[in-house]
């Protein structure tokens, strides 16, 4: 405690700072992978080329997503209710996307019998689901559609982690169900955007089974996190003739630094692979596209712009300008009155041959509760989480310790040798110690910061690396005689985040770009190593490790792979990887999530891969935190007990 002052004074490096450099190198490398894919799409000349760039781009986005579920089985639809009005009549209707994996819908259908054009309306990210398309959907029943208004999951009816005692989902707000789903399906080699779009497909299916629906003439609207679906479904569905996605087209040009979407809007390795939100509008041509924006949303309207100069060019590839429309609206994100008539234009303009009045009419609106298709409010059967963990039992398949070694080397990003360099910014000195702050450069524009404890005297001494383990325990081991480094990754400290979803923000940024944070992380304290090597009094023979939490899978990654770590010390860190996706919620799995990983291996593979070199794990968690007991080989504190035992033992030879 006597350096505690120094110590404080030491950590007082600005959070913000380290997450701009952080983000700006992340941005540096996104921009880059967009200036090739904008100059391939420029070096497109014809329909012929286009056509084939198509047929690339959809293959792409199938591989980035897992590809779509390989099942044909009967929706075992039923209607459930109906609310009749004057000229329209609202059906409550539950279906299946998967086995037992249920949809809850309203269709809308005019009262007047014969065969319309249909309009398919996934919903955004609004708690109440459906209900919120009921002006829109009202108004084309009105003006002669059959609409097919559904809950996505983690919305109306399907919140997912729900507990009928509260009726609310544990996990929060439709979003955070979203994260909760998003980073159990990339451990699982999948995204859930695949099962989003599954739902689409299935919902799709339905309406083209109804006998009032023209099947030839089918439309698909919907805003925000429905807007994507639009893009989606219309992109890769064929039966889709005529799209009109609200607040969503935009570009990562613009988007990458600010507003990024959740799990299902950001794939891993999508701007790495050459692709863009424009590439669903490209797919789709040259059918007819209306991109609806607003000016005051919180995805940029310059980034809407820029994305509807491009398309418009591409729709100029086939001849087809007319085709191809954007409306900007007043206000926020949303679909305002000047936003739902232009849909409503659209749609009568190609599904009913212009032929009816595109203004708006008042709508008898029913209350949410009122167009609810269960009695509870909630359908029954299996959760997402359940639907993933089938997923990847179905396709796992054991992975050798030659390919796990790999697998971490290509998530750290280890293809060539370490550069190392690093300098000292400022120190201070203590009673038993002092401590030098350092910036460590890992790439260009990128630095880590890092404190290194300096016993006073020279022998050799042991060398700890620490992550995530605090001031107390870095000024303990170096009172004992340690040297120790106590060290920053990148992107840390990362800002406190109450919720479950933990840092799911900068983890999405980097596997956008193709790179993944928990295995930069690893390479980051592979770099402390070399640090470590460099101090002369340090006893090169054994160096030590230890981390706290989520960090101690960085670094257990990080040990796999460099036969310096002789020990390490892992504390409160999860068990098991594969225990994520056996749970309906988990705190933190985005800072641990290796794309496929689960499919082949899991944590304790890594400790294999380091025998016999010794791993020291204190009270391993599950993925809420709790204690697990009866680990194999685990120590537990008892109440009260603290540090002090592991640093020991750590420090030990």
């Amino acid at each position: 405690m006597r350096n505690l002052p120094v110590l404080c004074l030491l950590m007082a490096a600005p959070l913000a700072a380290a997450e701009d450099s952080f983000l700006q190198w992340m941005n540096h490398i996104a921009q880059q992978q967009l200036d090739r894919r904008e100059e391939a799409v420029r070096a497109i000349h014809g329909p012929d080329e286009a056509r084939r760039r198509q047929a690339v781009v959809r293959e792409k986005i199938l591989k980035l997503i897992g590809g779509l579920p390989d099942y044909q089985g009967p929706l075992n639809a039923k209607v459930t209710g109906a609310i009749r009005k004057p000229r329209y009549t609202i059906e409550k209707v539950i279906f299946e996307s998967l086995p037992q994996f249920y949809i809850t819908a309203d269709l809308y259908r005019p009262n007047q019998p014969g065969r319309y054009p249909g309009v398919l309306f996934p919903m955004g990210h609004w708690d109440q689901g459906k209900a919120a398309a009921q002006r829109t959907a009202a108004n084309l029943a009105e003006k002669g559609f059959v609409v097919l208004a559904y809950d996505p999951v983690g919305q109306g009816e399907r919140f997912q982690q729900y507990d009928r005692r509260l009726k609310a989902s544990l996990a929060g707000g439709t979003t955070d169900q979203h994260f909760q789903a998003g980073a159990q399906a990339i451990l699982a080699g999948e995204n859930f955007a695949r099962y989003r779009i599954w739902d689409a497909k299935r919902a799709l299916d339905y309406l083209v089974s109804r006998p009032e629906v023209e099947t030839e003439k089918i439309g698909c609207t919907g805003c925000s996190g429905g807007g994507t679906l639009t893009a989606y479904i219309s992109a890769l569905d064929g039966r889709i003739k005529v799209a009109a996605p609200a607040c969503y087209i935009n570009t990562w040009r613009k988007l990458f630094t600010g507003p990024t979407g959740d799990s299902e809007q950001s794939f891993p390795d999508f701007l790495s692979s050459g692709l863009d939100v424009m590439d669903y509008i490209e797919l789709f041509a040259p059918k007819p596209y209306l991109i609806c924006n607003t000016v005051g949303d919180f995805f940029p309207i310059e980034g809407a712009r820029y994305a509807y100069q491009e398309s418009l060019d591409w729709y100029r590839l086939f001849g087809a300008e007319d085709k191809i429309r954007w409306a900007v609206g007043p206000g926020g994100h949303g679909t305002p009155l000047e936003i739902r008539e232009a849909i409503y234009e659209w749609m009568i303009r190609w599904l009913k041959d212009g032929k009816g009045n595109f203004r708006e009419e008042p709508v008898d609106m029913a209350p949410d509760f009122e167009l609810l298709a269960t009695e509870s409010g909630h359908v029954e059967g299996r959760e997402m989480y359940q639907v993933i963990l089938e997923s990847l039992r179905a396709r796992s398949k054991p992975g050798t310790p030659v390919e796990l070694l790999a697998e971490l080397r290509k998530l750290s990003g280890r293809a060539h040798e370490r550069t190392l360099a690093f300098h000292v910014t400022h120190q201070e000195s203590g009673l038993d110690f002092r401590v030098q702050q350092l910036e460590i450069d890992v790439e260009p524009g990128l630095a880590l910061a890092a404190r290194l404890y300096l016993p006073y005297g020279r022998k050799p001494r042991p060398g700890v690396l620490l992550v995530e383990m605090g001031a107390e325990a870095a000024g303990s081991l170096a009172r004992e005689g340690a040297v120790v480094l106590d060290l920053e990754p990148r992107g840390m400290p990362e800002p406190p985040n109450p919720r479950y979803n933990g840092n799911w923000l900068q983890n999405t940024r980097a596997w956008l770009i193709g790179r993944n944070l928990p295995g930069m992380r690893a390479l980051d304290i592979l770099y402390g190593l070399d640090v470590l090597q460099t101090q002369q009094d340090v006893d090169r023979s054994g160096l030590r490790a230890a981390a706290r939490g989520v960090a101690g899978i960085w670094l257990l990654m990080a040990a796999a792979q460099d036969a310096r770590l002789q020990k390490i010390w892992l504390d409160h860190t999860p068990y098991s990887l594969r225990a994520a996706l056996e749970a309906p919620l988990t705190r933190n799995l985005h800072d641990a999530v290796m794309p496929g990983f689960a499919l082949h291996w899991d944590l304790e593979d890594m400790v294999k891969a380091m025998a016999p070199r010794r791993v020291i794990w204190s009270d391993p968690a599950d993925w809420l935190g709790h204690v697990m007991p009866g680990v194999a080989g685990a120590a537990y504190r008892v109440m009260d007990e603290g540090d002090a035992r592991f640093l020991g033992e750590l420090a030990a030879n």
